[in-house]
């Protein structure tokens, strides 16, 4: 039985009793409708802000014709059984972030966005042209998905924390919330990492479950309150410094659509993943002046630090390099980055240097 068969005829585990409350797509005077189920709880900004962002696309795109019904975490499925809903056909598509489901392929940290890796811009570099698109197809295909970029959050705070962090010491028996590879490589300082969805976060740091957590960046982290528990924000983060969303449909369900609403599918993603990078870097200037008038300490991680979390973050990639496929996806991504960041570096980035210097003088 292949993987597909046996995903579409498994139980969904602790999910499937409300996973089997889904309704099968809904047909009527030639129009259908396509449940989307999401990691994110509602209002959450930016990120379900994304989602039903593609969902009002393709409805318009399509003139009603294709309606996506958008529903939050915990409506139908929890925020981590997204994935499996989809695969197992209990759910259309979902709106998520991918690094939330290397458990079922280590591969797919690569389109969110591995620690010490992308820029947002370096990611969309290689996703729409050096092949990136077409690894995370061949990724989908195991699982029975088809799968588009999103959303993007552009570069991640390295998260707020009860107390200053001087050196990687500072990290051992912290206990912080930090999904994918890069809470695996912060683990590796000592650091008791939680994975905990979104909607969960302020309860668990303000209840001291957690004594830090890293988010998305100001914007997001003010909507969700973060400051009213903790005064100490790193503004830059190794994890996440250019975090890609994921739209992915079940891929029966996608090729049973016609080929117009196909291709609607995957333009209302990709228009969204522009979309929100510019809606998240829009609100995160203001935001960070409202934080520090509001008394938080912008602060940044020492070079000791940065060493440490690098070392770490290598050697967490390296132990999954057995992986064929996870190593085809590394290598091609890390040849993009190095081969775009060259000349972005040079014009984009002495521009800006000299732009800052004398508009600043």
């Amino acid at each position: 039985m292949d993987r597909r068969s046996f995903l579409r005829t498994s139980a969904l585990g602790g999910s499937a009793a409300a996973a089997t409350a889904l309704a099968a797509p809904a047909y009527a005077q030639g129009k259908r409708t396509l449940t989307m189920v999401t990691t994110w709880g509602r209002g959450l900004a930016g990120v379900h802000d994304a989602a039903q962002r593609v969902a009002d696309s393709i409805t318009t795109m399509t003139d009603g014709q294709l309606t996506v019904d958008v529903k939050a975490a915990g409506e139908l499925v929890g925020a981590f059984e997204v994935f499996d809903a989809v695969t197992a056909g209990q759910a259309d598509m979902y709106h998520a972030a991918d690094y939330y489901f290397t458990g079922q392929h280590p591969g797919y940290q690569y389109f969110t966005c591995a620690p010490f890796g992308m820029t947002s811009q370096e990611l969309a570099n290689w996703y729409y042209q050096d092949g990136g698109m077409e690894l995370h197809d061949e990724l989908g295909q195991i699982f029975g998905l088809k799968s588009f970029l999103g959303g993007n959050t552009g570069a991640q705070a390295g998260g707020w924390f009860r107390k200053e962090i001087n050196g990687p010491e500072d990290f051992n028996g912290l206990k912080f919330r930090m999904p994918g590879m890069g809470g695996q490589a912060l683990g590796k300082l000592g650091a008791s990492i939680q994975n905990l969805p979104g909607s969960e976060v302020y309860q668990a740091l303000a209840s001291g479950a957690i004594d830090g957590t890293e988010w998305i960046g100001p914007w997001a982290d003010e909507k969700a309150g973060f400051q009213e528990i903790t005064k100490f924000y790193y503004t830059a983060g190794f994890h996440e410094p250019g975090a890609g969303l994921s739209v992915a449909t079940n891929r029966d369900v996608f090729e049973s659509l016609p080929m117009a609403h196909q291709k609607v599918i995957e333009i209302a993603a990709s228009e969204c993943h522009q979309w929100n990078l510019a809606q998240f870097l829009a609100n995160n200037g203001a935001a960070l002046q409202r934080l520090q008038a509001g008394g938080v300490q912008l602060m940044e991680f020492p070079a000791s630090v940065w060493d440490a979390m690098g070392q770490a973050a290598k050697e967490t990639l390296d132990e999954y390099m057995d992986d064929e496929l996870f190593a085809k996806i590394r290598k091609s991504a890390e040849a993009s980055m190095m081969s775009s960041s060259g000349w972005i570096q040079m014009s984009e980035g002495a521009y800006r240097n000299q732009r800052d210097r004398v508009l600043g003088g």
